[in-house]
């Protein structure tokens, strides 16, 4: 479990993972040491997984944003889900949900024939039974981590 100064520690590296430990000692009301020493702690634990860039899909050419439900064959296991979507560079991240769908799959894609190739690949996949999908119109939040 995270601490109030291990939560407001780790926004800050959220909202910016470039910022030096005195700026967000300076935030947090710790000095720079005892950032890097938290910081540290959180990693060795597990609580912080690594740092990364967000990169905006546009910029990569990915304007068209997705949602794909799976809805799966019978037997189908999360790791089967797994493996056979990891092999789509336009799939940012799929996770299996409660409710009628096996799995929800999120996709970036140039526009609306390429969305619709991947979406035919996908739904080509032999576990997946059926798929349904909306497109994202406005992203309205988004948070990391």
């Amino acid at each position: 479990m995270l601490d109030e100064l291990d939560e407001r520690i780790v926004r800050e590296l959220t909202s910016d993972a470039r910022r030096s430990y005195a700026d967000i000692g300076q935030r947090v009301g710790l000095s720079a040491p005892a950032v890097k020493r938290r910081v540290d702690r959180l990693r060795a634990s597990g609580a912080i997984q690594g740092f990364t860039v967000r990169v905006d899909p546009a910029v990569r050419g990915r304007r068209t944003e997705g949602l794909i439900e799976l809805y799966c064959r019978r037997q189908t296991t999360p790791e089967m889900i797994r493996k056979g979507l990891e092999g789509y560079a336009e799939v940012v991240s799929a996770s299996t949900v409660t409710g009628e769908a096996d799995a929800v799959v999120q996709v970036f894609a140039a526009d609306m024939e390429h969305f619709e190739r991947v979406l035919e690949r996908i739904a080509g996949e032999p576990f997946v039974e059926r798929t349904k999908s909306v497109l994202v119109l406005s992203p309205l939040l988004r948070r990391a981590g």
